[in-house]
């Protein structure tokens, strides 16, 4: 039956503006969805950050990122090594930091990860938990690390990378293998993980990451090489067509740039040789100033006398001579910095080897480098015995 010419049309209003109505509701509702799994992922990708090691395979990593802070501005400064041990007893830091106000010194260098492998305080790393990589001997790190602030004491933290027995273990696929089987290991024992793997790229810069994040001022990373002694012959590593300096470099590189934008700065130890050698010499450890200088902020090499041989120099007893030695290495290898990002910090020997370390040969050593660098210098102490011997007085 024909319908009225005017209710045909006022139902037809009515279908047209409930569709539209429909249509509004649908794409609001569509939007919002959007807006909700933006938001989720947006959270996820904070949490989540995929990393690829230069020219190898990519792997995902959890990070927590830094709290919105700043870098601290460069300074010259002058430290002294400390142990997780230390760092975590209460009435050592207590003596450390009235040392560290009495004297000319004002940045200490923290073990976070040490030879052993293990990370030293509580980490919230999911594979720090998930391979049991932990020992905690430092109990509430972010809040020694603002105490230390509070002093004006510039902190850094010390993180081995690739001596590393603990992941070793749990994760023998990472490791130098032994061409005997197993895993490899050098002459004090200890095993070391694959320099070319990305899976250990990541796990150590989570850690650093998480390092940053709890308020470290740099982040000094050591054994950043492939192993000096045991039976080298047997050590099989999975890139083994690469040039040991390349492997190197590229790590370097993919610290510089995952850590770009982190509140901190980044330094590198080295064998003290790396001074003195030149061209394609690495020492067959992957370590030459030329593939770190551009790309961190501190070279740290490691310019204990004592270590150095009979005949260095023509010395009888180098570690009888630290003022020369110590010069000498640093006036080779200082024009290799002049115009690139790094500056040179060298460690400095605060032990009694092949010589006793008075005050006199603490200041020979001081005065040799600040001759050449304005960026300071960190005493090494492996037990932490430290005075104000050798030191000039807080100004």
């Amino acid at each position: 039956m024909d319908q009225p010419t005017g209710i045909v049309s006022a139902r037809h209003r009515s279908k047209k503006w409930s569709g539209i109505f429909y249509w509004l509701v649908a794409a609001l509702f569509s939007l919002a969805a959007a807006l909700f799994i933006s938001s989720i992922w947006a959270a996820a990708l904070a949490e989540m950050e995929i990393v690829a090691a230069t020219e190898f395979a990519s792997v995902s990593i959890p990070v927590k990122l830094a709290a919105a802070r700043v870098k601290p501005p460069r300074q010259t400064a002058k430290g002294l090594y400390l142990t997780a041990y230390s760092a975590g007893n209460p009435k050592k830091m207590e003596e450390i930091i009235k040392l560290i106000g009495e004297t000319e010194l004002n940045a200490v260098v923290i073990d976070i990860k040490d030879y052993t492998g293990y990370v030293l305080y509580d980490s919230h790393a999911p594979l720090v938990k998930k391979f049991k990589t932990e020992k905690i001997l430092i109990r509430n790190l972010s809040a020694l690390i603002r105490r230390l602030h509070e002093h004006k004491i510039y902190v850094i933290a010390r993180q081995t990378v690739f001596q590393d027995p603990a992941l070793a273990e749990k994760k023998p696929e990472w490791a130098f293998a032994d061409r005997g089987g197993g895993v490899w290991r050098d002459k004090k024992g200890l095993s070391w993980v694959d320099a070319t793997r990305p899976e250990v790229w990541a796990y150590n810069l989570a850690i650093a990451r998480e390092a940053i994040g709890l308020g470290f001022d740099e982040i000094n990373f050591d054994y950043v090489r492939f192993p000096s002694d045991g039976d080298l012959s047997r050590a099989v590593y999975r890139n083994g067509a690469s040039k040991r300096y390349e492997v190197m470099g590229k790590f370097y590189s993919y610290l510089s740039e995952k850590l770009a934008d982190e509140p901190a700065w980044i330094s590198v130890d080295m064998f003290g040789l790396v001074m003195e050698r030149k061209g394609e010499d690495d020492m067959n450890i992957g370590q030459r100033l030329i593939d770190a200088v551009n790309v961190v902020d501190y070279v740290s090499p490691m310019l204990y006398p004592s270590h150095y041989p009979v005949g260095h120099l023509g010395l009888t007893n180098p570690a009888d001579n630290p003022g020369l030695v110590i010069a000498h290495d640093m006036e080779e290898g200082i024009p290799r910095f002049t115009g690139t990002r790094a500056e040179v910090r060298p460690w400095i020997q605060a032990f009694n080897l092949g010589a006793v370390y008075d005050g006199a040969k603490i200041r020979e050593e001081i005065d040799a480098v600040e001759k050449y660098s304005s960026a300071g210098w960190m005493l090494w102490n492996a037990s932490n015995r430290y005075s104000d011997a050798g030191l000039d007085p807080a100004e």
